[in-house]
């Protein structure tokens, strides 16, 4: 298997860093030790260049970004740090109507100093059933997470996310984790997805854990009168949640970097992050598209016209190109 130069170097990076004998390291990686070495030492006579493969012919480049489109990558890299070079290569297509792909904008930061942490992942648990879902409201994850308000104590976020597309259908922040505040959360979900104006009988299927507010009679009592089933996740085994979890991971991330003094606080940055993550935040495993595109069906029409502006920017460097060789 051929690996990018940009790929040698973090698999060089996580190898110096690993706690393990080099090894090791190199066996979890499906790394051959004679490989890494020559990367290494290739690596070290001369920097990130001795890591690109030498082609067996004069290179003859003609996909090459333009000098001016490298320039905007790096405006919108400066401009939203947070983003990472898979967002901002979705986001510059989007809204600049030219294609780039995320290897190519991780080259282009990474030649300017703007990568600052390795993005290359080890582990990865699962985050989907032998059965996944194949619509919106199939099926709907819920739990809870706890955040603190100082001099108020602890407060609890109520959250029902859609399994398929991630939407987070609705939240609640509450006093406590009963079942009247999943019930209550459930109610705003049916609202907001329209599904208690419906007169179909499907309703999704709920995920939730083992917990105390999640077992009780009275949520089984209201389950049943909306016509909605329930399964719980295996006891000890977190990953059947993965996605909800995931959420609380991200929210956690943002939300906790500062300190709330009201309960309104709190809950107007958490509204401000759902909005965030429901509508501008790019999902890797939902092909790039937002929760939003997904849930409300318009994720198809996105990839098509995203189609559309790839095949125009090649036509557009391949016309460079040949203008180029002719001058």
């Amino acid at each position: 298997m051929r690996y990018p130069a940009t790929e040698k170097l973090e698999i060089i990076r996580l190898v110096e860093q690993s706690d393990l004998p080099v090894r090791l390291t190199l066996e979890r990686l499906g790394i051959p030790r004679s490989t890494f070495y020559q990367w290494y030492d290739h690596y070290q006579e001369q920097g990130f260049d001795g890591l690109e493969d030498k082609p067996s012919a004069p290179p003859k480049v003609w996909n090459r970004i333009p000098s001016r489109r490298r320039d905007q990558i790096l405006e919108l890299a400066l401009a939203e740090p947070d983003l990472s070079p898979r967002e901002i290569a979705v986001k510059f297509t989007d809204q600049r109507g030219y294609y780039v792909c995320e290897s190519t904008v991780y080259r282009i930061l990474k030649e300017n100093d703007l990568i600052t942490s390795p993005a290359f992942i080890l582990m990865k648990a699962a985050d989907r059933f032998q059965n996944p879902t194949t619509a919106p409201n199939q099926l709907w994850q819920t739990d809870f997470t706890y955040l603190k308000v100082i001099g108020w104590g602890w407060f609890y976020l109520s959250t029902v996310i859609d399994d398929f597309s991630r939407h987070i259908v609705a939240w609640r922040l509450c006093t406590g984790m009963t079942a009247q505040d999943v019930t209550d959360t459930l109610d705003l979900a049916l609202q907001q997805s329209g599904l208690a104006l419906s007169d179909i009988n499907h309703r999704p299927r709920l995920l939730s854990d083992n917990g105390p507010c999640y077992v009780a009679s009275d949520l089984a009592d209201y389950l049943q009168e909306q016509k909605m089933t329930h399964t719980r996740g295996r006891p000890y085994h977190p990953m059947t949640q993965g996605k909800i979890e995931r959420w609380h991971r991200s929210l956690k991330s943002c939300i906790t970097l500062e300190h709330y003094y009201l309960p309104g606080d709190l809950k107007a940055a958490i509204g401000r992050f759902v909005h965030y993550y429901n509508t501008r935040r790019y999902h890797e495993s939902l092909n790039n598209l937002t929760p939003q595109n997904v849930y409300f069906g318009t994720g198809q029409a996105i990839l098509e016209k995203r189609q559309r502006i790839k095949l125009k920017t090649i036509q557009q460097r391949r016309a460079l190109h040949r203008q180029s060789k002719a001058a």
